[in-house]
């Protein structure tokens, strides 16, 4: 019989004492960022229609940025309407909410009465709401 009671497997390497150390990690064939290399190549490599000179000495750029007058309000007539109109739904949303917390209040006091009279309150704003939509039609 074996002195060991663990016998050891024979196709296992043989032990190394100390153990030896762990190899350190490589670095990557290519840099981090895209699954395919040739895209991790650097800029020059990549578009070699860009020189160092492009940008302020490129006789192909003759404009720089948006045309005149971009960023501008081209109908500021429209633009005043719907703002006026969002601040008008705006606020008839907070009064809805308002109306909401109100109307949960006296329902949950046991007061339904009330309760009523403020959903009511509610249907109505968003009957409010409704007409400001089909006020204009054309802005949709």
């Amino acid at each position: 019989m074996s002195d060991d009671a663990f016998p050891r497997d024979p196709e296992a390497p043989e032990p190394t004492w100390p153990p030896a150390p762990p190899e350190p990690p490589r670095p990557p064939a290519y840099t981090p960022g895209s699954a395919q290399p040739r895209l991790n190549r650097p800029v020059h490599e990549r578009y070699p229609q860009i020189r160092p000179t492009s940008g302020y000495g490129d006789p192909r750029i003759t404009r720089t940025g948006p045309g005149p007058g971009a960023g501008t309000e081209q109908e500021p007539e429209r633009s005043s309407k719907l703002s006026a109109r969002l601040a008008l739904a705006l606020t008839v949303v907070i009064g809805q909410l308002w109306g909401l917390t109100i109307v949960v209040d006296e329902w949950m006091a046991g007061d339904t009465g009330t309760a009523w009279w403020g959903a009511g309150f509610l249907v109505l704003s968003f009957l409010v709401v409704l007409g400001l939509w089909a006020i204009d039609p054309k802005d949709r």
